[in-house]
């Protein structure tokens, strides 16, 4: 979901679901404003259509984007051909991310609702696609089973994580509580491998922080692609 993380505070009191809603509902406004977003410059554009392309198989495909944002990537995938279904927990990210695919004149499923336990529903999907949002869940590694169980045989999870030096120096402190978060801040790919791995048949991690085009330019944390199949 996020490139830059906003600040996380130290409250160790749960988060109500509300909150997280309310936080990402007023962040959609100028959630796009970020290059890694809204993807709006071409030279990051084309990245992330390189990036999917070579963890997606090239035949159309059933993808579930969780925590989808408005919509950027889903419209990626819809472009390439697949079949995508888009769940965020936010009704203004939705919101937006269904009228971006309909103004480029493409058909995708949005849907309202908890990324961790997607309303999807007993429906399977070939790919389950997801970007920066671990760090927001209460309980990842359910998350992970969740998705996993989406997933139909052979199916790939594709998840795009990180570990965020730069949080704490946006100014945006996020929901009471997120300090308690497991993966607060971020995950390390060797953290993450140890979650996927006993749920997955094989995986591989393809460092991303070498790759300036994706993030609208250099970074100095720990960012990458975790592909695992299933």
């Amino acid at each position: 979901m996020m490139g830059t993380m906003p600040d996380p505070v130290s409250d160790p009191v749960p988060h109500p679901a509300s909150a997280i809603t309310a936080y990402w509902d007023a962040a959609a406004a100028a959630f796009d404003d970020e290059a890694d977003h809204g993807l709006r410059r071409q030279p990051v554009r084309a990245a992330w259509a390189r990036l999917l392309a070579s963890c997606v198989p090239a035949e159309p495909a059933d993808v579930l984007d969780v925590g989808c944002g408005t919509g950027s990537l889903s419209l990626l995938l819809a472009e390439a051909g697949h079949r995508v279904t888009g769940v965020d927990l936010a009704p203004r990210m939705i919101e937006r991310a269904t009228a971006k695919l309909a103004a480029a004149g493409l058909a995708a499923r949005f849907l309202v609702g908890d990324a961790g336990t997607p309303p999807t529903g007993e429906q399977r999907y070939d790919v389950v696609l997801c970007r920066h949002l671990l760090w927001t869940l209460p309980d990842p590694e359910a998350a992970l089973r969740a998705w996993v169980a989406r997933l139909r045989p052979g199916g790939r999870l594709v998840l795009v994580e990180g570990r965020w030096r730069e949080a704490g120096q946006s100014g945006a402190p996020y929901v009471a509580g997120a300090g308690a978060l497991p993966w607060n801040g971020g995950v390390t790919a060797d953290a993450l491998a140890a979650a996927v791995r006993p749920l997955a048949a094989g995986l591989h991690v393809e460092p991303l922080d070498g790759e300036p085009a994706l993030w609208g330019g250099p970074v100095t944390d720990e960012r990458y692609a975790l592909i695992a199949r299933v």
